[in-house]
């Protein structure tokens, strides 16, 4: 049990995605990120799991074949693709399962929740590559809507290429667009 490790790792989480969503005007969504994380269905366990080096949600899927706590958190967290993820009807009319296309604002705060997840677990062996890379490693078994996956890749593939402040520029124009 890793109660006050745990608090630092998802206060200094909360505190990068807190400065990459000032950076994009996501003044909001910067100041409410991912306060489920402090409730206790989440907190406790992921004190209980916590490793340090990844998600403790990973070692508690791993233990116990499932996450309540990211089952909690993913259905609070808009910026997480899988908030999206309900019933969809087909252009043939059939109704089928996947995700739901995301606004732009969640899609922007879900790339400033990859980069600093990133950094956080990957600490002196992070590069702007490693978030492009871990969306690359899932991307296959992902459910989010095709046109939120393009972008968010797009938005990693900048970063992986050109760095930080080219990504974060990019990102600015793309919310300004209709």
């Amino acid at each position: 049990m890793h109660p006050v490790k745990h608090l630092k790792t998802i206060t200094e989480h909360r505190r990068l995605v807190r400065s990459y969503c000032l950076r994009l005007g996501l003044v909001w969504q910067g100041i409410t990120h991912d306060l489920s994380k402090y409730s206790p269905v989440e907190f406790w366990r992921g004190a209980r799991y916590y490793q340090g080096f990844r998600s403790p949600n990973d070692e508690e899927r791993r233990r116990n074949g499932k996450s309540v706590a990211w089952l909690h958190h993913k259905g609070r967290n808009k910026h997480h693709f899988e908030y999206w993820i309900d019933y969809i009807i087909n252009e043939d009319g059939s109704v089928g399962f996947g995700g739901n296309r995301m606004p732009k604002k969640y899609v922007a705060e879900m790339f400033c929740d990859r980069v600093a997840a990133s950094k956080i677990y990957l600490g002196d062996k992070y590069t702007d590559a490693s978030p492009y890379e871990y969306y690359n490693r899932a991307r296959k078994w992902t459910m989010i809507h095709p046109e939120s996956g393009a972008e968010l890749e797009k938005m990693l593939t900048v970063l992986r290429d050109e760095g930080e402040d080219a990504a974060f520029e990019y990102i600015r124009q793309w919310l300004k667009e209709k």
